[in-house]
């Protein structure tokens, strides 16, 4: 199963993303959940890291399945947008496909 962690500070702002984990849902190479959800998270720390001045460190292991960005300030009207449209992306796969593939958690800092 993967696990996105989405991290709010108290005052609504994202903090931090991780997606952690594979989904199980077909065999390594043909699993279109992780593919989606890979494809989601990638994309939105590019255009995080391309369209926005806003600084985010990035950990990637891909052997553990682990993709996690987090902002080092408060994130930008822009990165919010892009961030609340991951979010969006995401529910969208939990809801096709069910919580036995992805589950999303949110968290408060």
């Amino acid at each position: 199963m993967t696990t996105i962690t989405i991290t709010k500070t108290s005052d609504d702002n994202y903090k931090e993303i991780e997606c952690k984990g594979h989904a199980g849902y077909a065999e390594y190479g043909e699993d279109i959940v992780c593919a989606a959800v890979s494809v989601l998270t990638i994309n939105t720390v590019n255009s995080i890291e391309q369209l926005t001045k806003d600084k985010i460190n990035v950990f990637e292991n891909e052997d553990d399945g682990i993709i996690r960005m987090t902002f080092k300030d408060v994130p930008s009207k822009e990165a919010s947008l892009l961030l609340k449209s991951f979010e969006l992306g995401a529910m969208g796969i939990s809801d096709q496909y069910g919580s036995k593939f992805l589950n999303i958690k949110f968290r408060r800092v």
